[in-house]
């Protein structure tokens, strides 16, 4: 039996949200939270600020807004801090990612240019096309770590937070297999002081983020936090993790579509999906390895949803092609074409065409918002390890070893709305609703 109701220690104090990366995603992200404290601009796309949740029976007419649900932590007692593989200041980094308007960035000019990224724990090897200027430097990887576990604990102090959250918006690095390496505490701790190159620069992150209790979630598909060593010490450490890849524009379009084909016991012969991006994240994505970390993230989640083994004349042996095409002129506005090739009742064919022509860090950017602030919940309310309940953020879902991922989006969110209602001791929602016709 469950019990209803946990008891979440208030949010009081500062709190400090780290930035792996100070990129289109986390300019985006902290220009959007300072024009919102100033009330220049909405939230829009954020769950925690402007998202309902529905309590108790639909006659009750109880929804209030999820941040005077749970205790959330307010935008005025968030501080950002970065680090980044270049010296731009946010300011910068925001004018020379041209996702946002120079008139709304000049507004709130100085509180971007006073964030300052610290030197980034960085290979060229992991992400080829980049060449970093900022970055650290050490004997092996178990200095870095210790490095940025020092910078932590210096960022916290200096700017009097109370409690921290990593967020890696960082680049895709390339392609990574769970190794030896990579199976218990010893043995990463270990590859770390023998610079193993199964170990990434994420996975120094995640180790720092852990190892100095402060929650961490994964918004690249990177394997980083996704190992037996680190899941287990973020469970035994009590610290919340989640990943991977943050759910933004054509994969959310097929959560979106996909489910509602199959609720409906629509076939599937194929889909094909193809894109142009131009910012740095396009450019990392034309290398191979990396776009192999990027494929194998977006390809998963038809075959999850679709369940092909359970409805094998619907789904089995569909065709289900991704592309993504490095394309400058674009920038951060992403194109993406899907071509759907379905069938009805008899086996009669029908096709869908979607062109979503979306801003890739603008759909991001409050993802990153929603994480950070719900992880920081996570961890007053006592919750450890792998925070499946946020894999409505994501497109590939970390999940326990046994469990098959949720990829839902509609599943995906009651999930999330139930375990704020389990946090909050009220009734769990089923839909199943018979009550109102006793």
């Amino acid at each position: 039996m469950v019990q209803k109701g946990v008891d979440i220690a208030p949010a009081d104090g500062k709190l400090g949200i780290l930035l792996v990366g100070l990129g289109a995603v986390s300019t985006t992200l902290v220009a959007g939270v300072e024009a919102v404290k100033r009330g220049i601009s909405q939230p829009v796309g954020s769950l925690t600020q402007m998202g309902t949740i529905r309590l108790g029976k639909r006659t009750e007419n109880r929804s209030p807004k999820i941040k005077d649900f749970v205790p959330l932590a307010e935008l005025d007692d968030v501080v950002f801090g970065a680090w980044d593989i270049f010296n731009d200041n946010a300011f910068e980094a925001a004018m020379n990612a041209g996702v946002l308007d120079k008139d709304l960035l000049n507004q709130i000019s100085e509180p971007l240019a006073s964030l300052k990224p610290m030197p980034a724990a960085f290979e060229q090897n992991y992400v080829k096309r980049l060449h970093g200027e900022n970055v650290k430097t050490g004997k092996n990887k178990m200095e870095l770590a210790e490095q940025l576990i020092a910078d932590i604990a210096r960022f916290k102090a200096e700017n009097d937070c109370s409690r921290l959250v990593m967020v890696w918006a960082a680049s895709t690095e390339i392609f990574l297999e769970s190794s030896a390496v990579h199976e218990t505490l010893e043995s990463f701790e270990k590859g770390l002081y023998d610079s193993d190159p199964h170990i990434s620069p994420s996975m120094i992150y995640a180790y720092a983020a852990i190892m100095s209790g402060v929650p961490f979630a994964n918004g690249a598909p990177n394997l980083t936090v996704d190992i037996p060593a680190l899941t287990k010490l973020a469970d035994d450490r009590r610290v919340p993790i989640c990943g991977k890849d943050f759910k933004t524009g054509q994969t959310l379009m097929k959560t979106i579509l996909a489910p509602g084909l199959k609720s409906r016991m629509l076939g599937l012969d194929g889909w094909y999906s193809t894109n142009i991006l131009g910012n740095r994240d396009g450019e990392v994505l034309d290398d191979p390895e990396n776009f192999k970390t990027k494929e194998e993230s977006k390809l998963s989640v038809l075959e999850h949803i679709f369940q092909p083994e359970v409805y094998p004349e619907l789904y089995k042996d569909f065709s289900h092609v991704v592309r993504i095409n490095y394309y400058p002129p674009r920038g951060d506005n992403k194109e993406g074409w899907d071509a759907i090739d379905i069938f009805g009742w008899l086996g009669y064919k029908m096709q869908i065409k979607i062109d979503f022509m979306c801003r890739d860090s603008i759909l991001a950017a409050p993802l990153a918002l929603d994480l950070a602030l719900f992880m920081d919940l996570a961890q007053r309310a006592g919750m450890r390890g792998i925070q499946e309940w946020l894999s409505f953020y994501f497109k590939a879902p970390q999940t326990a070893p046994e469990l098959y991922p949720e990829h839902d989006l509609f599943i995906q969110l009651m999930k999330l709305k139930n375990t704020l209602r389990h946090l909050g001791g009220e009734e769990l929602i089923t839909h199943l609703g018979l009550e109102y016709y006793d």
